[in-house]
């Protein structure tokens, strides 16, 4: 006890003693952070209140679509799971395969699916191959073209779900003003690794968690390209998915902009709507996937669309939400913490160094579990499965920091090299090809 009233003076004693450190990451703390988090917190709170009311129960036919490239006999997982579905309504599957040629062990896989399946009432499973590749959006839209019902759900070839998925996200689209909504992701390979659990932790927190609370407010930041749900007509208004990368970003970003032109519609977020899918495993991987994605916030924010950021096009709801959080939190602030933290190794002492640490430490740790337990009482539902990731809530913040350096090389990666050009999610002639932002 001794040692750690020793420890705790000395870090408030060397804080106190720098005030304008405390001052440099305090405003950003006060003004950003806390904010953000009061936000998802009452929007939790709003959204348990109302997520048992009796609702008029409508069950419209569905059309998902499957985007299939490389995943060979990984895609029986997702089409049982979409066939198992507890569902009273018709459900079509386009299993939509990009590269058909090259990817034949996908192609076989998925006819051999048509065959085991074709006795299932209500489920239809149609083949959609595309010989030459053409890259994801091509498959979505390809999809699109084809789906003959208004509610269209797109999710990838290696996602599985809870057979209960379809009921919950059909629940959401009962109000007519809904017009997209985002299904909940959990991380189907927890136990493979340290950097697998980090994400699961990511996953409940910064995705289902946030999700959950902004969608609330009207202010849900992104419906994931691996499962989210649409109304086919408006899908189509706003002219499907669009070339380069990071289409889900870019379709809600025009989603956003729909609903300022129609107001009363909205997007929601369905957090008990679930779909497993795998993560990286190794750190290579991990970093690979958010250097793709981090560096392809800054080019759809501040490249694709940095004419459409606009209070007009948006509402200031929105375009408030948007600037604070989409720009300047998961753009800037990465970039002006890691130059933080460069200026404090080297113009400052080792022990002012570890007081600023330890006490942005016990911040964020706080902000965490805070956050953690608000998810497992109120969102989770899996709680006893979830509760044993409490122990590596204190490691979490180590990532969490780690994660913003990356972000920041991300950044300065999309910049110098325009990194977006050369993404995995499509060829290089057709990124090169579309228009160059």
């Amino acid at each position: 006890m001794a040692e750690f009233q020793y420890i705790l003076y000395l870090i408030t004693g060397t804080l106190t003693t720098y005030r304008e450190l405390m001052l440099t990451f305090l405003p950003i703390l006060l003004l950003i952070e806390v904010p953000l988090l009061l936000l998802i917190f009452i929007g939790i709170l709003h959204w348990s209140w109302g997520a048992n009311e009796v609702r008029k129960h409508e069950h419209p036919s569905i059309s998902f679509i499957v985007t299939c490239y490389a995943e060979g006999k990984e895609i029986e997982k997702t089409i049982a799971t979409l066939v198992e579905q507890i569902y009273p309504n018709h459900i079509e599957i386009l299993v939509v395969i990009d590269g058909a040629k090259e990817n034949k062990e996908t192609y076989r896989t998925a006819i051999s699916l048509i065959k085991k399946y074709k006795n299932i009432p209500n489920k239809t499973i149609k083949i959609l191959p595309k010989w030459q590749r053409g890259g994801r959006v091509s498959t979505l839209n390809a999809g699109l073209s084809e789906a003959k019902h208004e509610l269209v759900i797109n999710v990838d070839g290696d996602t599985s779900f809870d057979n209960n998925m379809a009921l919950k996200m059909a629940r959401t689209f009962a109000n007519p003003n809904v017009i997209a909504c985002g299904g909940a992701l959990r991380v189907r390979n927890r136990e493979s690794s340290f950097w697998t659990k980090m994400q699961s932790l990511e996953y409940m927190m910064s995705m289902q968690s946030s999700k959950t609370g902004m969608a609330t407010w009207g202010l849900l930041n992104n419906i994931s390209g691996a499962f989210g749900g649409f109304r086919r007509s408006v899908l189509k208004q706003v002219g499907g998915w669009n070339t380069h990368t990071a289409e889900d970003l870019d379709l809600t970003i025009r989603l956003k902009q729909y609903k300022k032109r129609y107001p009363g519609t909205r997007l929601n977020f369905s957090p008990r709507a679930i779909g497993h899918t795998d993560v990286p495993d190794t750190f290579k991987g991990l970093m690979s996937q958010r250097l793709r994605w981090d560096g392809d916030l800054l080019f759809v924010y501040l490249r694709k669309h940095k004419h459409g950021l606009r209070p007009k096009l948006y509402g200031w709801g929105s375009f408030g939400y948007t600037l604070v959080y989409g720009v300047l939190q998961a753009v800037l602030l990465p970039v002006l913490m890691t130059l933080f933290n460069f200026y404090l190794f080297i113009f400052y002492p080792t022990t002012v160094v570890l007081a600023v640490l330890s006490c942005l430490y016990v911040i964020y740790l706080v902000f965490i579990a805070t956050t953690f337990l608000i998810y497992l009482s109120l969102i989770s539902e899996r709680i006893q499965e979830d509760r044993e990731m409490l122990l590596w809530l204190s490691i979490y913040p180590f990532y969490a920091l780690f994660m913003r350096f990356v972000t920041a090389f991300a950044m300065i990666n999309e910049i110098v090299r325009r990194s977006h050009e050369e993404s995995s999610m499509a060829p290089w002639w057709v990124l090169k090809r579309g228009k160059r932002f």
